[in-house]
This record gives structure tokens, sequence and C-alpha cells, in this order.
């Protein structure tokens, strides 16, 4: 009795065992000629998936169409950008010609028993095929013995930019195909239907670019071990630079407006004066430091929103400079005004004609004569002749004093709110100036 219960269990477990191995072998594609089609078994009947088509007659030549369904995201600090795309490839087999006009649609884990190319990208970093909810492969035999070969391929390939007309640039990238092992005698790749045979880029919607033109170009490619077929898909993408209008430009440049509302300030305010000139300043810097960050840090790229940025900071610089300069003058003219008062009044305390000052004429003769030097030598030197040795020594004095104040005044302005004056001219008249230039070279050149 108990040899018949273990022989009962035992076959029920051998039982469940094959059933399970044979439901996971359907799921996980492990095809067989029991599971296939009598047309397909046929097909496969001395097919030799490691071998070519027309092995030792020519080379095989494989037709490339794209769709490209998106750009994801171009990034300038990589250099490099994201799309995903629909890869089609034809190509004709003799081994698989059959009768009839129709096409087979085949399941897409058949791949694995034809042959297929070796199609690759060269310049892709990372890249990945679509399995969701299947791998998103399409296998299609037309009754010629043409194979139409489709997957959807997600990819980050390099680009090469040039970064010196930042914002206002034009990038040009590529998407090349090439082969991996077959060189140009077993191999050969062609554009469909040449331009055409890439779709939707006209269509195409990005954020900070727009298509501007593409086309194709059938190369080779050379390495050590031979030369190998290889398509190029070119495409010009150029920079929508309103954004960047908006976000940077206008904000740089009214900052340099405002720090011209000082010029308009009295100079007795200082705190009012410096106040702008350093915030202004130092909001540029902010601005200058946060438009850097998008961007790589390469010593070899001088950006055009990098020169505007220094010519906005360069003025505001300025203009912080200007009050500077007009402060001193000022200061400096009120020293050499209240020096003329003390010398005034040591010399006629020192000649005793305190009757000067009671006569406002006379007083105005007086000072009138302190500013020629060469009166006030000839002045000196009649009061020297007929004094004393004390009055000689102030004479003398008074003279050095005299000379002194004549080499200040020469360094110094006649009326320092002259310097505000022409500031409120030349200042926006020069940024205008420049902005002209500007524009003009990174547009037109």
């Amino acid at each position: 009795m108990m040899l018949h219960y273990l022989l009962f269990w035992a076959g029920l477990f051998l039982l469940f065992t094959n059933g399970e191995r044979g439901f996971h072998g359907n799921q996980y594609g492990e095809w067989n000629d029991s599971q296939l089609q009598p047309t397909i078994q046929k097909l496969m009947k001395g097919y030799n998936r490691y071998l070519r088509p027309n092995f030792n007659e020519g080379p095989v030549k494989i037709g490339m169409s794209l769709d490209i369904a998106s750009i994801d995201a171009i990034s300038e600090i990589n250099m490099d950008y994201t799309a995903t795309i629909f890869l089609r490839q034809r190509w004709r087999d003799s081994r698989l010609v059959f009768p009839g006009n129709e096409s087979l649609s085949l399941d897409g884990r058949l791949v694995s028993l034809l042959w297929i190319p070796d199609t690759f990208i060269p310049d892709s970093k990372r890249s990945f095929l679509h399995d969701v909810t299947v791998e998103n492969r399409l296998i299609r035999i037309f009754s010629n013995g043409t194979v139409l070969y489709a997957l959807r391929i997600t990819a980050t390939i390099a680009c090469n930019m040039d970064l010196t007309k930042y914002p206002m640039d034009r990038q040009e990238c590529t998407l090349q195909l090439e082969s991996w092992g077959y060189n140009l005698q077993d191999v050969v790749f062609y554009w469909t239907r040449g331009n055409d045979s890439v779709k939707g880029l006209d269509t195409l919607r990005l954020a900070q670019y727009s298509v501007e033109t593409y086309y194709t170009t059938v190369s080779e490619a050379a390495y050590e071990t031979g030369f190998y077929p290889k398509l190029v898909l070119h495409f010009a993408l150029r920079r929508n630079v309103l954004f960047f209008i908006l976000e940077t430009y206008v904000p740089s440049t009214l900052l340099v407006v405002l720090s011209w509302v000082s010029f308009w300030i009295s100079q007795s305010s200082v705190p009012a004066r410096t106040c702008i000139g350093v915030t202004t300043v130092l909001t540029m810097t902010t601005l200058m430091m946060g438009a850097r960050t998008s961007l790589p840090n390469a010593n070899c790229f001088i950006k055009a929103i990098d020169v505007y940025l220094g010519i906005c900071f360069t003025f505001i610089f300025g203009a912080l400079l200007e009050y500077a300069c007009a402060h001193f003058c000022t200061v400096q003219h009120q020293t050499i005004v209240d020096v003329q008062r003390e010398l005034l009044k040591e010399f006629e305390e020192s000649n005793g004609t305190t009757h000067l000052v009671n006569s406002p004429k006379k007083m105005q003769t007086k000072a009138s004569s302190q500013q020629e030097t060469t009166d006030q030598s000839v002045t000196c030197e009649g009061d020297c002749e007929g004094e004393s040795k004390k009055q000689e020594r102030e004479c003398g004095l008074s003279f050095v004093k005299q000379i002194s104040r004549r080499a200040a005044s020469m360094m110094s302005v006649e009326n320092p709110h002259n310097i505000d004056r022409h500031a409120r001219t030349l200042f926006p008249m020069a940024f205008l100036l420049v902005n002209i230039l500007y524009w003009l070279y990174y547009l037109l050149f």
C-alpha cells in the first residue's frame, strides 16, 4: 500500500513539472519546429542564421529609414542629445522566398532564428531597446525574400557644439549608423528614399531649439580592420534666443539703466549714491553666476552672453567709479576754496590792513590778485623790501602757500558738478553704441 502511495505522488509531481516547463518554454520564446506554422517550418528548414545572405556571392544591400519620434534633451554641459527613433532595415534573403504575394508578420522573438545586420550607433553614449509591454521589434517577411526589421531605440548621442555665439548659436549634430563586424565586402548600406528616408524632424517641437535643415549622406568608416559602411543624418538646430532675452539680456540692461539714476542724485547724498552703485554691482554679479550654471566651464569658450554680461558689468562698475571720482573732485574743490580763504585772511592780518575787510571792493581786488602767481610774487617782493625780518619770513611762507595752492588748482576740476552732467549723456550714448556693434556682430557674422 505504501508503494502505491509513493508512485502516485511521484507521477503527480512529474506531471506538474513537465507542464510547467512547457508553459515557460513557450512564454520565453524557446521555439522549435513543432511550434511553428508549416510555412515557417519550410523556411527555417536548412536555414543557418550564422551565415549572411548571398554568402560568397557579393555584399548584402541593406536599406535604412528613420522616424524621429522625439528629441528629449539637448545638453550643452555633456554635449549630447537624447533621441527616440524608429529604425527600419530592409534586405533580401533568397533563403526566405516562398510562393504567393503575401507577407508574414512574425513575433519579435523570432528574430533569434534569423540573420540580422549588426548595425550600431558609433557616437552613442547610452542606448536601450524599449520592452514595454514586449520588446519593440518587428519582423516581416515578404514572398520575394525581403525582410523588414524595425525596432524602437532611445539613445544618448554625442554632438560636438560650438558655443562661442551662445545663445545665438546654430548647432550641427549627426546621427551615424555603421556595421560593427561586416565590412564593405559583406554589406552595403543605403538610404531607401534619400532625404525622404527621415521622418519626424519637420514636425518636431523642442524647448530651446528649432530644426532648421537636415539631409542624409552615404559614407564609409575607415578603421584598422578595414572599411565599413556608414550612413549619416545631418541636422541643424537653431536656438530660440527670445527666452534668453527675457531671462538675461533685459534684466542686465535694466541694471545698467538703474546705475545711471545716481547721476541725477546730489553728490552730497553719499549713502544714496553708494547704495545704488553697490547694489547694482552685486546684483549683476549674481546674474552672471546664474547664467553660467547651465553651461560647461570650458576656457576655450568665450560665449556671446558672457561678452554682453561683461559689458553690462563694466558700465555698472564705471557708474560707481564715476561717483567716486566726482565726490573726490568736490571735496578737493571745497578744500581749495577753504585754503584760499585762510590764506587771504592771513595775508590781511600780516599786513595789518583791517580796513580791507570792511571794503568789499578792495576785498575783491585782493582776491583776484591772489589768482596770479606773478603778481603775487611782485607784491610779495615789494612788501618784503620795506618790512622787517619777521615780515619777510611771513611773506616767504605766504609765497610758498600760494605756489602749493597753484599746483593743487591745476589738478582740480573747476566745477565738479559738470562730471555728472557729462556722464548723463556719455554713458547712455556709449552703451547704445556698444549694443549696436554687439548685435550686428553676433547676428550677421
